[in-house]
């Protein structure tokens, strides 16, 4: 059987949008909130996909540290909510692959109320 397994982070981070006319093509920052979600098979041995705090590491050492309180054009140039969660999806499937984990979704909420996801085949 295969699990799905769902974690969830957040993180403040400046940007603004290029190419866009409106109030966020001014500096501006957002409280941000992650979810991650793997896919695996459980271990029988230990009865798990994978411990949490072994996900929240990893996400931490490949994703968050390197966007929190951050200026994002700094990283992903035209910095939308689609581009970054893109470029933290291309951050993240390797090492999760060395874990034997598949990432299947990533849902970014630049706010309270907006949000993307993204879904991998």
């Amino acid at each position: 059987m295969m699990y799905r397994l769902i974690k969830e982070f957040t993180f403040d981070a400046a940007h603004n949008l290029i190419n866009y006319k409106g109030k966020c093509e001014h500096l501006h920052g957002h409280t941000y909130r992650l979810q991650v979600t793997v896919e695996g098979e459980k271990d029988e041995a230990t009865g798990m996909v994978c411990d949490f705090q072994e996900l929240k590491d990893l996400v931490h050492t490949h994703v968050i540290e390197k966007v929190d309180h951050a200026y994002l054009n700094d990283i992903v140039t035209l910095s939308t909510a689609e581009n970054l969660v893109q470029w933290m999806a291309s951050r993240l499937i390797p090492p999760l692959q060395e874990k034997k984990l598949r990432l299947v979704r990533l849902v970014l909420w630049e706010t309270p109320g907006s949000a993307v996801e993204l879904v991998l085949p």
